[in-house]
């Protein structure tokens, strides 16, 4: 069974079930005692009025008479004695007799064949039993609300150090190398096991993640020579005039695909750093600025696939973001919307708060559209020499930077990807 509720509310719904369980049970059990109580001393009381009734010579010569709230009744005797019709069937012994709108206690004895009866009113014990009733009431009542306010003032005391204790895991800064130890500020509790355990898990997460930053630094780093050198080669063959068309345009893709890699090496470097970049120190451009430099790239195997390639300018913010980061998340969704689509169009529309582009291809299942943001996923229709990395990546420096990127299914067929910008350095 799932409980939707938090653990504070648990404890106070605890709290409060016990409370009515344990209240209720002692409410019922002072009602049903002094019910009981009452009935016996009545009980007791009624027969002993009654046996001293049955000791008068005559009904004209009573040493004992009933009391004002009293009814004495007895088979054959004289006038408003004698026995009433609805009290012949009862047997000896108590019994409670319900007349119009009153009830009374009466007790019922046979002398040698003679039934005496003797009734007495009970309004007065109805009205101890309703303010009594009435007062268990309300106890039950104050007991349950205390019970939730003292389950509230519990659950306050014993989930705040798990809440605390939750906020420091939650704030990033407990992954960073020097990020103190969470077990020191708790107690040797269940609270304090679970910090050791979240001080282990996050060293172990730490050094995953050095490791990490540190194999990606050193990569991107060593990349860069063999990738000048490639540049470099290109430049030198594409000033070699003889060069045929054919070479030329091979030694263009070669030069392209460097200028990729070195872009896509430069946001491997960005994304390895642990601290965010100053917007001062990297270069900055808007998104106007980045769509043209990326349509201009684009284009050419855009419309040799023969796709057609639709530009909306739109009327985005004169705001400027990290060139490099802005530029690999929207060049790897035009990519990936070349590598999908056969035909039809690939669209980039830039809006006030970010851009979107939208094509024509296969489309992504439902099923997989949350899992194609992560690592090595690829679409059911697996085309180019892609790894799948290129969704991970954009997500990556969305999460980095703060952008949102968010996929739709166009009708009938294709993709939408939107993604909304927040300008550098604004968390």
């Amino acid at each position: 069974m799932e409980f939707k509720q938090s653990l504070a509310q648990r404890i106070i719904i605890a709290f409060a079930l016990m409370s009515a369980l344990v209240a209720g049970a002692f409410a019922m059990g002072i009602v049903a005692t002094v019910h009981l109580v009452e009935e016996k001393l009545i009980s007791a009381g009624l027969g002993g009025d009654l046996q001293r009734l049955l000791l008068m010579d005559s009904v004209s010569d009573w040493s004992h008479r009933p009391e004002p709230d009293q009814l004495f009744y007895f088979s054959g005797g004289p006038g408003d004695f004698d026995l009433p019709k609805d009290l012949r069937h009862l047997e000896p012994g108590f019994h409670e007799v319900f007349r119009e709108q009153l009830s009374y206690h009466a007790m019922v004895e046979v002398v040698d064949g003679r039934r005496y009866v003797l009734m007495q009113d009970q309004s007065d014990f109805e009205e101890r039993e309703r303010v009594l009733f009435a007062v268990v009431l309300v106890g039950f009542v104050l007991s349950l609300a205390l019970a939730v306010f003292l389950g509230w003032v519990l659950a306050r005391r014993v989930m705040a150090p798990v809440v605390r204790l939750a906020r420091q895991v939650r704030h990033r800064d407990q992954l960073l190398g020097l990020a103190p130890p969470l077990a020191p500020d708790y107690a040797a509790d269940e609270v304090g096991e679970l910090a050791v355990a979240f001080d282990a898990t996050l060293g172990r997460l730490r050094q995953a993640l050095t490791r990490e930053r540190l194999f990606t630094s050193d990569v991107s780093h060593e990349l860069r020579t063999p990738l000048m050198v490639l540049a470099s080669s290109c430049e030198l063959l594409l000033e070699n005039p003889g060069l045929d068309q054919r070479g030329h345009a091979q030694v263009e893709r070669i030069a392209r695909a460097c200028e990729e890699m070195r872009e896509l090496v430069q946001t491997f470097l960005m994304l390895a750093r642990a601290q965010r970049e100053d917007a001062s120190q990297t270069l900055q451009q808007n998104l106007g600025e980045v769509a043209d430099g990326l349509l201009n790239l684009w284009r050419e195997p855009i419309e040799a696939k023969g796709l057609k390639l639709i530009f909306e300018p739109g009327n985005p913010a004169d705001t400027c973001y990290n060139a490099t980061l802005l530029h690999a998340v929207m060049g790897n969704l035009l990519r990936n919307a070349l590598h999908y689509t056969e035909y039809g169009f690939i669209r980039l529309t830039l809006t006030p708060t970010g851009f979107l582009v939208e094509d024509s291809g296969v489309g992504i299942p439902e099923e997989k559209r949350e899992a194609m943001f992560e690592p090595f996923v690829r679409g059911t229709e697996k085309r180019g020499e892609g790894l799948g990395l290129g969704l991970s990546l954009v997500q990556r420096i969305c999460e980095n930077q703060g952008w949102v990127v968010s996929l739709t299914t166009m009708e009938p067929n294709g993709c939408r990807f939107e993604v909304q910008l927040r300008p550098s350095g604004l968390r």
